[in-house]
Parts: C-alpha cells; sequence; structure tokens
C-alpha cells in the first residue's frame, strides 16, 4: 500500500502488525523500524560521489534480531527511481512475496514507502541486505544483518565483549548510473577503483578494543565482483559461524570471503598495546588491491608500524583447501536446541540432479551472461505475482533446461521449475577463468564437494556427506565444479544468481519456482495485504485489509 501522511503511516503499521498475528506465533516479537533512503555525498576513495544513504548512513544501519523475531521495515523511497532492498541470507520461509527482488516484489516507487514484514524464522548468523534492482549497490544502500540466537538455546562460545559487523567489498569511484549505462550499451566494466571497509578506504575504519579480551567479527564481502581476503595484523580468527550454521572452530591467519558471502570469527586481543592493521585484498587478479582499517587498543601506547601484512594472491589450491576445511559444528544447537547433525543430509536420497553452467558472450552485439545458455531478462510484471494473479503470458515453467543444451545463448525470462519437498542436488560447473560465486535465495544448502575439471557421476566419492557446511552463497573456483545438496522445503519463487554483480545484471541468473499444489498457509503465506501491485498486476486486488 502506498500511503501519505504520518497518521496514515502510523495507522497502517499498527493494521499490519494486526494482520500477520493470525500468520505466527503471537508469542514471537516484534521489532520496529524507518529507513529513509537518500542520495547523500560520500567520499569512500577521497572524491565525491553521489551514494544510497538509510537513514543518513552510509552503510546503512545494522539489522538487529534474533531467531523467530518479526522485523516490520518501513522504507521511504526518496531516491529519483524505483527501489528495493533484497536481504541476503535469510530465508523468507513461505513467503517469497517479500524477498524485495524483481521477480518477487513490485518496486517502491519514487516518493512512497512500503511495510516490509519478514520474520527470521529459524534463522541465526550473519547476513546482509542490499538494494537489488538497476545498479544500486555500486551506491551503496547495503547493511549487516546479525540474527542473535534465543536466550534459551546453546550457544558453542562464550558471549563476545563486542559483537563487529564489518562490511568489506570492492568499489567504483565512477556513478552508479554511468556503470549501469556502460553495462546496457553492452560492454564491460573496468577493473575497480579500491575495496572499502565499512565504507571507508585505507586507515578509515576503526575498532577499538580492549586488551585481552575476545570479540567477535560479522565479515560480509557485499562488493561487486572480487574474492577478498582478510586478515588481521598479529591475531588469528577463530571461525564460529558462517551465514547460519555453527562451524567447527578452526583457527585462520586470513579467510577468502567471496563476492556475496558471510563470515564469524572471534579474535582475541592478546598482543601487545598498540594498534594493528585489519586488510582486505583482492584474491585472483592481477592487480592487487589493498586496503586496511586499524584495530585500536583502548590502552594502545602505539600507532599502526611495520608492512601491512601480506596475503595469499593468485593461489587456488590454497583457497579451495581452505574451503574444503570449513565443516559444520555438528553438536552444536543452531536456531532450535537439537543439534545441527541430528539433519542427516547425506542418507537423504536424491530425487534430480540439476547442473548449471555459465557462460560469456555477445548476443546482437552487446555482452551478456547466461545459464545453461539462457541469459535471463526481466518480464513487465514480477513473476511471484504473475503465478499468484494467473496472468498468463508473463513467463513460461521450464523456460530453463536442468542441464546444459550447448545451444547458443539466446535471451528469456527463465523459470525452472521443482517440487515441494523434494530433495536435489545442484552441480555449478565453471568453465571460465575467474571464479564465480553463487546463491539462492530461500534456501540454505549443504556445500558437498568441489574440485578442479568437470564433474561427473564418479565426483561423488569426494563428497562430504557427514558435516559439510550449510550456506546460501558457495564459490565455484575456474574451471572448476562445485556439488551442493538442498531440500526443497521453502515454497516460492527464488532467484539463483552469480554474486558477480554486472553478470547478474546481464543476464546471469534465474528463478527458481518450488511448487506446493496445495493451496494453504502451511505450505505457503498468502499474498501480502500491503503488497504493491505493478505492471500486468496493476489494478488487481490483494486480500482486504
Amino acid at each position: 500500500m502506498v500511503l501519505k501522511g504520518s497518521s496514515l503511516r502510523q495507522t497502517l503499521a499498527v493494521v499490519l502488525v494486526l494482520s500477520v498475528f493470525s500468520l505466527v506465533q503471537a508469542e514471537d516479537p516484534y521489532r520496529f523500524f524507518n529507513w529513509n533512503v537518500t542520495y547523500g555525498d560520500i567520499y569512500p576513495l577521497g572524491v565525491r560521489q553521489q551514494g544510497i544513504l538509510i537513514n543518513g548512513q552510509f552503510p546503512g544501519p545494522d539489522l538487529y534480531s534474533v531467531t523467530n523475531d518479526n522485523l516490520i521495515i518501513n522504507v521511504y523511497n526518496n531516491l529519483d527511481e524505483p527501489f528495493l532492498l533484497s536481504w541476503n541470507g535469510m530465508q523468507q520461509r513461505r513467503n517469497s512475496y517479500e524477498d524485495g527482488v524483481y521477480g518477487t516484489t513490485c518496486p517502491i516507487p519514487p516518493g512512497k514507502n512500503f511495510t516490509y514484514i519478514l520474520q527470521a524464522k529459524d534463522q541465526i548468523g550473519t547476513f546482509y541486505y542490499f538494494p537489488s534492482l538497476a545498479f544500486h549497490k555500486a551506491a551503496g544502500g547495503f547493511g549487516g544483518i546479525r540474527i542473535l540466537s534465543r536466550p534459551r538455546i546453546p550457544v558453542p562460545f562464550p558471549d563476545p565483549a563486542g559483537d563487529f559487523t564489518v562490511l568489506i567489498g570492492d568499489w567504483f569511484k565512477t556513478d552508479h548510473k554511468k556503470l549501469q549505462a556502460k553495462l546496457d550499451r553492452g560492454h564491460k566494466l573496468p577493473f575497480p577503483d579500491g575495496i572499502l571497509i565499512n565504507g571507508h578506504g585505507p586507515n578509515g575504519a576503526f575498532f577499538t578494543v580492549e586488551q585481552g579480551k575476545t570479540y567477535r567479527f560479522r565479515i560480509s564481502n557485499v562488493g561487486l565482483q572480487n574474492s577478498l581476503n582478510f586478515r588481521i595484523q598479529g591475531h588469528k580468527m577463530k571461525l564460529v559461524e558462517v551465514e547460519g550454521t555453527h562451524t567447527v572452530q578452526t583457527m585462520y591467519e586470513s579467510l577468502d570471503v567471496h563476492v556475496g558471502q558471510s563470515y564469524s570469527v572471534l579474535v582475541t586481543m592478546d598482543q601487545s598495546a598498540q594498534d594493528f592493521y585489519i586488510v582486505a585484498s583482492t584474491r585472483f587478479t592481477d592487480k592487487i588491491l589493498t586496503t586496511t582499517a586499524t584495530l585500536h587498543y583502548s590502552n594502545s601506547n602505539k600507532a599502526l608500524s611495520g608492512p601491512i601484512p601480506g596475503g595469499p594472491t593468485d593461489q587456488i589450491n590454497w583457497s579451495l583447501n581452505q574451503a574444503r576445511s570449513i565443516r559444520t559444528n555438528l553438536t552444536a544447537s543452531g536456531p532450535r536446541p537439537n543439534p545441527q547433525g541430528s539433519y542427516h543430509y547425506g542418507l537423504i536420497n536424491i530425487t534430480r540432479t540439476i547442473k548449471l553452467v555459465s557462460s560469456a558472450d555477445q548476443v546482437k552485439g552487446k555482452q551478456r551472461y547466461a545459464v545453461n545458455s539462457v541469459s535471463f531478462i526481466p518480464a513487465d510484471t514480477p513473476l511471484k505475482l504473475a503465478d499468484y494473479f494467473k496472468i498468463g503470458g508473463v513467463f513460461r515453467v521450464g523456460s530453463i533446461s536442468d542441464k546444459p543444451t550447448g545451444q547458443n545463448m539466446y535471451l528469456d525470462t527463465s523459470v525452472m521449475g521443482a517440487d515441494f519437498r523434494a530433495f536435489v542436488e545442484i552441480v555449478f560447473e565453471n568453465h571460465e577463468s575467474i571464479v564465480q560465486s553463487w546463491h539462492i535465495d530461500g534456501y540454505a544448502f549443504w556445500v558437498v564437494g568441489m574440485d578442479g575439471g568437470l564433474w561427473t557421476p564418479d565426483s561423488r566419492k569426494e563428497y562430504n556427506l557427514r558435516d559439510a557446511v550449510s550456506r546460501s552463497t558457495t564459490q565455484v573456483y575456474p574451471r572448476s565444479w562445485t556439488a551442493i545438496y538442498m531440500a526443497l522445503d521453502n515454497v516460492g519463487m527464488w532467484n539463483v544468481r552469480t554474486e558477480f554483480w554486472a553478470r547478474q545484471y546481464l543476464g546471469q541468473q534465474f528463478y527458481l519456482r518450488v511448487y506446493s499444489p496445495v493451496n494453504s498457509p502451511r505450505d505457503e503465506y498468502p499474498i501480502p495485504k500491503n503488497a504493491l501491485l505493478c505492471g500486468r498486476a496493476q489494478g488487481k486486488s490483494t486480500r482486504p485489509l
């Protein structure tokens, strides 16, 4: 619903809260947020740019919640173009209408507002939100998400003395509209200009700690294309959580964080009282971009000194071995009290194998990217709304094959059908010379295997069927494959995409329609009463408010 006037906004907020009581348990708390989205001047790399701010902040404010909390987020779009926020890693259980990508949700018009109604259902962990339309992500509008465990659920480590959000990512000095225009003309983007940590360039971000205490750092790569290595001078990092999964607590001197991924580490301040470098640098690039922040001991008597600690650069095997070392802590509780290892994914029969191969080519003289030969183009109506209102001609289920076809690249609004409660194996195969990073909205999946070369059925002999990490974003190394298992337990229309944002914009994505024939809120919530309607859904009616 689009509103005007503060009293109407307040009234609607109350009505919206009451309207969802029938869909969620009454004892689950509510948290309310009012976010004002504007343009503003930012200087992350020393030059003035037009950034996207939330409540005047770049990056935006942290979204804080506890498992099962209901989040009422009223977003006011004060930009001069439509806007949407999406929630990377939040599963939107039974509710893809709120996912905030164009395939599910109508954009918020300029000068209007929309209230997202989310629930952190059965989730814990570290995630982030970002603007999903156009090329807004290159201007900001992103921020951290933290979902804490409920008080009665044991956490497999003591409470840290502090909890920091660390948003790292590559950055362009060029205005986001100019970058988008370059893509629209069919060109590739140049190499980024720098790396940011929490919206700052070199030595701009500052983290104050007390000697002898342990702190949690929630690291998310919110950039546009590059894998980054993260490290802290003189300190080791204990990995404790990856995108909602408590991990085996392994110590690392540095971590590869691929685009779209999130990690939580514990760091003990066990060094002498001084300042230390926090470093993020590009991986697998000819030119190495590096940036730094400051870890400041509160009793420091010495400024930053010495060379910036180096990290790995182009070593694929180093990164692959680190990825394989990240495993689920089977005895720790997740969002529920039962141990994470109580779900034996490796004993479930696979009902379907899906193989996805990305490609780069030109279509009609313009650069495009594809999955299984199909380069995605948006429809005139969000796919989820077209599905709900049974609007024909918007998309066709099966417009993308679940195996590579060998066809020349072509344009289509690609939607793959899948059955509710199926248990699928998905193989991402990368024939290119870059690291790919894939994300699936609405789900977490087990990363059971990855290796070089081509995947074959014999590759299953290498799978980890016991304690593979469960997450929502995985890397695929150059000329390599990654295999995942996924239980299709979340009905809806879900975006499957590369996190390399220019490639996503130019077609390397599709939608997975997980379908249940049973029209019941036990399988899927009804369309939100305040859903915005656009395209061919405009003028239709949701449920009465």
